[in-house]
């Protein structure tokens, strides 16, 4: 008879076990899969800063595989557009490489009654690309203020993309100057042509997004091929003994690399829904470990669960 009880109350912790792993199960599903009710609206439309196209599709691509009955829609745009499209209020929910400025911020909660959430999900790097030919490889931040202001002579054609992008911004703000009216200095169209017209002519320095640089679509993949990443010193630091650093994980997690730039998602929406959630997943454990995997440098690195089995011998 004792034997019978203790194998009821085996089946019943089974039973109780099996029940509530399934309960667990339905309740994970529903959350993170079929759940449309959970949002205000099933269509939402994103503004992107697009010279973060790369990184961004890749989010896009496992979010709406997991929410397959939503349908969010992403505008590119160079970083100019972005920031007046929000401004005019004809986007609520963008992704920038820069937050809002105390006027911009103003200008939203005075006009349009609207405050905006931020987040940061990833730590990008502006690269410096040379043809595989050049025997360039190396720079320092100094040399490329200098080049950037005109005070020093090169034979070199310094490209970037588009005049508007967060990228001349960047540079801008970088060396100090308004704008660049050097000969040799011009903008192109996009990442993908600064890569290519590197690719092509030996003399020039491309600077592009490291996210271009990595897992390249085919139509310019041959083109990444054919250029190399130059090393950077922070020779402007307080750092005496500086070394020369490429964009790499590890160089950004220690801020080694000098030239970096964060980029944030901004839902200005005032409610729960599509941006909200498409931000919450890019900040969570799936979204940062897409971010990993494509090379940049998430927010929040991604925890590895190990289990240690120790074998007990009889």
């Amino acid at each position: 008879m004792k034997y019978n009880i203790k194998y009821l109350w085996v089946a019943l912790s089974v039973l109780a076990t099996v029940g509530a792993f399934a309960l667990l199960q339905g309740c994970k599903h529903k959350t993170q899969t079929e759940d449309p009710d959970r949002f205000t609206s099933n269509n939402a439309e994103f503004v992107v800063d697009e010279s973060f196209q790369p990184i961004v599709d890749e989010e896009l691509y496992v979010f709406k595989a997991t929410y397959t009955k939503v349908h969010p829609k992403i505008v590119y745009a160079p970083e100019n557009s972005v920031v007046n499209l929000l401004l005019d209020d004809s986007a609520r929910v963008v992704i920038l490489s820069r937050d809002l400025t105390a006027t911009e911020k103003a200008a939203l909660l005075r006009n349009k009654n609207l405050k905006p959430v931020i987040d940061r999900f990833a730590i990008d790097a502006v690269a410096l690309i040379v043809n595989q030919a050049s025997k360039d490889t190396t720079i320092t931040v100094s040399e490329i203020k200098k080049i950037l202001n005109g005070d020093t002579k090169t034979d070199k054609n310094i490209v970037f993309d588009n005049a508007n992008s967060s990228l001349v911004r960047y540079l801008k703000d970088f060396s100090g100057v308004k704008g660049f009216t050097q000969k040799n200095i011009y903008s192109l169209k996009s990442n993908k042509e600064v890569i290519k017209y590197v690719s092509e002519h030996p003399d020039a320095l491309g600077i592009t997004g490291f996210s271009w640089l990595n897992d390249p679509d085919k139509d310019y993949a041959d083109a990444v091929r054919k250029v190399k990443i130059v090393a950077v010193k922070d020779d402007t630091g307080k750092d005496p003994d500086a070394q020369y650093y490429s964009p790499s994980q590890n160089t950004l997690a220690l801020k080694q690399y000098p030239l970096t730039r964060n980029l944030y998602i901004l839902n200005c929406t005032g409610k729960y829904g599509l941006g909200m959630e498409f931000a919450g997943f890019m900040k969570s454990d799936r979204g940062q470990r897409i971010i990993l995997k494509s090379g940049l440098l998430p927010d929040t690195i991604p925890g590895r669960e190990i289990t240690i089995e120790k074998k007990i011998r009889l």
